[in-house]
């Protein structure tokens, strides 16, 4: 089992930590399989459709044959039951778009690293009284680095990712990390429909790893 610190290490270092669901499970191991080969090692798999949790399982099963090193992180996860079946599933942690104690209390219970997603100061003092060490604050777009710039004097012992909206560019990023965060969330930014409709896995290969080099430059 991985620690909190190798996970958070793992997100640092990367930079970048890609996000996307698709309902068909070959797809979504071609998609993981792009992302692998361009360098990510750290992959967050969204709980967004009846066939995600199945899904999930297919992928862990590919990770663990064919990908040394990856860190698959099961995203949002909203109840008990869901962080219940991710973490049986091979979850290495698990990612929330808010804040539901009871995922925090089950991954307490489990040993399991939880990224709870918050909007509010009040919010993230929550998540630390509930242990956790990383926060993902989400909407980003709406919120904005100007926010974590301004909260995270607040909570020294805290690290952020910003998820939603965050875009590509050297601007966009380069303000991103000049407020403190440590890594950004990626999305339909980085796996964009068309590629992953076309079947253009190359693209998305070609495209992750020109973005892991701007996230790089940019920090």
């Amino acid at each position: 089992m991985n620690t909190s610190t190798q996970i958070v290490d793992a997100i640092r270092n990367q930079g970048l930590l890609p996000l996307y669901f698709h309902k068909d499970s070959n797809t979504a191991i071609n998609i993981l399989q792009a992302l692998f080969d361009a360098g990510v090692r750290v992959v967050e798999f969204t709980n967004r459709g009846d066939e995600a949790l199945s899904n999930f399982r297919e992928l862990v099963k590919t990770r663990d044959s064919k990908m040394p090193g990856l860190l698959l992180s099961a995203g949002t996860i909203k109840t008990r039951k869901d962080a219940e079946e991710y973490i049986d599933a091979g979850a290495d942690f698990l990612i929330s778009p808010g804040l539901n104690e009871e995922v925090g209390t089950v991954s307490n219970e489990r040993n399991i690293f939880w990224v709870p997603g918050c909007m509010t100061p009040s919010e993230i003092m929550k998540a630390e009284t509930l242990g956790a060490t990383l926060v993902k604050i989400f909407p980003g777009n709406l919120l904005g680095p100007g926010f974590v710039q301004s909260i995270k004097e607040l909570f020294p012992k805290l690290l952020f990712i910003p998820t939603g909206g965050v875009t590509l560019d050297t601007q966009n990023i380069s303000s991103w990390f000049k407020s403190g965060v440590i890594a950004v969330g990626a999305g339909s930014t980085l796996i964009n429909k068309h590629s992953v409709e076309s079947g253009d896995f190359d693209s998305i290969r070609s495209g992750t790893a020109a973005a892991l080099h701007l996230v790089q430059q940019s920090r």
